[in-house]
């Protein structure tokens, strides 16, 4: 029969393979920054990547900023849609709900003519099965056959594993 500390250590392996990659990431718009002017959102978008399930949180001072989700036409021209009612709490979340290309903007003044928009790319949901291929987001490709692993996953295996040495030593 196999020991105590092996049991607890096998099940902590087994529950973090399963419930790693369903972990969403909530993304502060702007990291540290936030949602203000003079900052380049387009950059800061292209060092990230969204899934199904991670949230948007846009941080700004309230009353001089807010947020308008957009379609692209809205996006390019800066002018938000009369029937879309904007985030003004200065701390709004957003859950990213469906995969696709979203777009945000800043409705006051000309904030979104200086640069306070964001368009991002929503992929499907994290799992450790074939990646899509980089086509489009939501787009079906029968030829990816990397594993997408996120970094939160390794690092739970990385720590199960640190954990086997610890326990067997």
């Amino acid at each position: 029969m196999a020991s105590t500390p092996f049991m607890i250590v096998v099940i902590i392996v087994v529950v973090a393979i399963v419930a790693s990659p369903a972990m969403a990431t909530d993304h502060w718009v702007g990291d540290d920054q936030g949602w203000k002017l003079d900052f380049n959102y387009t950059a800061w978008a292209a060092t990230k990547q969204f899934h199904v399930g991670d949230k948007l949180i846009f941080k700004y001072k309230k009353d001089v900023h807010n947020v308008y989700k957009a379609d692209q036409e809205a996006f390019k021209s800066c002018t938000p849609s009369s029937d879309v009612t904007p985030l003004i709490s200065g701390n709004d979340e957003i859950s990213l709900t469906s995969p696709g290309k979203k777009w945000y903007i800043c409705g006051v003044g000309k904030h979104c003519e200086k640069g306070m928009k964001l368009a991002i790319n929503v992929w499907p949901a994290e799992s450790v099965s074939p990646a899509p291929s980089p086509s489009s987001p939501g787009s079906s490709s029968s030829s990816a056959t990397s594993i997408s692993l996120d970094s939160k996953f390794v690092a739970v295996i990385v720590a199960a594993f640190a954990m086997i040495i610890v326990i067997m030593t």
